[in-house]
This record gives structure tokens, C-alpha cells and sequence, in this order.
């Protein structure tokens, strides 16, 4: 299907030299970056980092604080 879209200038320049670059055309590649924006997981959310579910009787481990990413990230890894 065909369609037009509107660019900056210095988006369009700089996919165009990508292209050149990793001797692709311009279709394919913007045909990739839609497809992996697509793919992605909705806002907020990331796909690739699988977060290994730890359970323990009584609710959550002690020190364990699930309402900062951040921390709850650092403490599994202290906790692997």
C-alpha cells in the first residue's frame, strides 16, 4: 500500500543516509521501525526483562518495596 507522510527534513536525511549506510532502502527500513515500534509492549512497560517472581508466605519478602521499579530490580539482584 502506498501513502505519503510528512517528515522534517533532517528526520528524512538522516534515515536516508541509515539506509545508505547499512545498504538497505528507505522502505525497508522505516518498514522495520514501524514493525519494532509495533511490537513493543504498551507504554510503561518493557518487554526483554523478565522479572523471576519470588513468593514467600506472608506477603511480600521483607525490604522488598514493589511500588519503586528501581529498588525492587536491586533487590532481586542482591537476592538471586
Amino acid at each position: 500500500m502506498k501513502t505519503t507522510v510528512d517528515l522534517p527534513d533532517g528526520l528524512l536525511i538522516a534515515a536516508k543516509k541509515k539506509a545508505a549506510e547499512e545498504r538497505l532502502t528507505l522502505k525497508v527500513l522505516i518498514e522495520r521501525g514501524l514493525r519494532r515500534q509495533l511490537a513493543k509492549a504498551p507504554e510503561g512497560r518493557s518487554r526483554g526483562h523478565a522479572i523471576r517472581w519470588i513468593t514467600v508466605n506472608g506477603g511480600v519478602p521483607p525490604g522488598l518495596d514493589v511500588r519503586d521499579r528501581a529498588l525492587m530490580r536491586e533487590w532481586i539482584r542482591r537476592n538471586r
